[in-house]
């Protein structure tokens, strides 16, 4: 059977997921000014002043290091973390645009720096 037919239900798919060895962080990511919508449907703080805002997201392996990198962010910057997975290795935190990319960019020289990891480029919307 071809993969559509798989798709279509005619025959069970199973999805594996797989974590490969690596030190790497593969989205470093800021958002400047975000809809509020966003933040809701993240299930961060509504009440802040969304026009000077931003949210920093950063997706790293191993997925431990997304604890020493929220440690990082609030050591470095005016966050407030508002999510950290240890599991999948995601990290989101939010604050005034300039804090939040002072925390990406303390997070992401200090991984590559002190620790070798390979680092993404950091991106902007």
């Amino acid at each position: 059977m071809d993969f559509m037919n798989r798709i279509a239900g005619e025959e069970k798919l199973r999805i594996v997921q797989e974590l490969v060895p690596g030190k790497q962080v593969t989205l470093a990511h800021v958002i400047a000014s975000p809809d509020p919508i966003v933040y809701k449907k993240l299930g961060l703080d509504p009440s802040i002043d969304y026009g000077k805002a931003a949210i920093g997201i950063l997706s790293m392996s191993p997925a431990e290091i997304s604890v020493i990198a929220g440690d990082l962010a609030v050591k470095k910057a005016n966050i407030d973390l508002g999510f950290i997975d240890r599991f999948s290795g995601t990290l989101i935190f939010t604050g005034r645009v300039a804090e939040v990319e002072t925390a990406i960019h303390a997070i992401t020289d200090y991984l590559k720096e002190t620790l070798g990891f390979t680092i993404c480029e950091v991106t902007r919307t």
